[in-house]
């Protein structure tokens, strides 16, 4: 990353987690194009990198993301015009699909407002803890455009075609109490508690026999599209490569001697 693409993005490794922040609270962390070159990179090296067992995507500031950066986007596209289109494939896609295939977990933080393709990358995150005071805003409308990076393929699973067109078309905000409820986020805790909450859920994944839960990771994203059937027969070639594994050994041993496992991702 260049060195104001790292300013925009802070990276911390700290036992088994990849904390990376957004870090433009002066204009709630709205994305420009060296925030997510340097997202995407840092994420693709985590996947890589073995002693990293989980990503924490956290935020500075009161806000969690504004969405994209109008401003950077109409400058780039003033020096090489470039088709809304163009920049989601070449720019926001790639970074949803890095997050959701990677076959270790992304905890998503959300300290605050969550709009656009901000609120799309907490969706993207496989756990999500959020602050009471939290709230996701889908404003495409506002500015004549459809809802992107995977926001019309999560919010219609979430919430259910009849509401998710409400919620598109209206912009109506989504509170955290409603995105617990609609099951957008796993917890809802007092701002206080948010980075505690975060760091425990972490702790916990990083305890987790790693090649398991990358394949967990697999088979229910595989699930969203899969037949039963296939889904089945999915599931029994998973358990056959993990079966053989030494951590699959070792929490069998250590059930037995009623013990704490200790996963090597082997």
């Amino acid at each position: 990353m260049t060195t104001a693409a790292a300013q925009e993005l802070l990276a911390e490794e700290k036992e088994g987690v990849l904390t990376l922040t957004l870090n433009r609270p002066e204009v709630l962390n709205a994305l420009t194009l060296g925030m997510m070159k340097g997202l995407l990179e840092s994420l693709r090296k985590a996947e890589r990198d073995k002693r990293i067992r989980c990503v924490v995507l956290s935020a500075s500031g009161r806000a969690f993301c504004a969405g994209a950066d109008l401003s950077d986007l109409r400058r780039r596209q003033a020096e090489a015009p470039l088709s809304l289109g163009e920049e989601l494939r070449r720019h926001f896609n790639p970074l949803i699909l890095q997050m959701r295939g990677m076959e270790k977990p992304v905890i998503g933080v959300v300290n605050g407002l969550a709009a656009g393709a901000g609120a799309s990358l907490v969706l993207s995150a496989d756990l999500k803890v959020c602050a009471e005071n939290a709230v996701f805003i889908n404003a495409f409308i506002k500015v004549g455009l459809v809802p992107d990076s995977g926001m019309s393929y999560y919010m219609s699973r979430f919430l259910g075609l009849s509401m998710a067109l409400e919620h598109a078309w209206t912009a109506k905000p989504i509170t955290a109490e409603q995105a617990l409820r609609f099951g957008w986020v796993n917890r809802v805790v007092p701002p206080g508690d948010l980075c505690a909450a975060a760091e425990e859920l972490a702790k916990e994944l990083v305890k987790a026999p790693p090649l398991a839960v990358a394949l967990t990771k697999r088979a229910l994203n595989r699930s969203l599209e899969n037949t039963l059937e296939g889904q089945l027969e999915y599931e029994a070639q998973l358990q056959e490569i993990l079966g053989r594994t030494r951590d699959h050994q070792e929490g069998v041993r250590a059930f037995l001697e009623k013990r704490a496992p200790v996963f090597k991702g082997e």
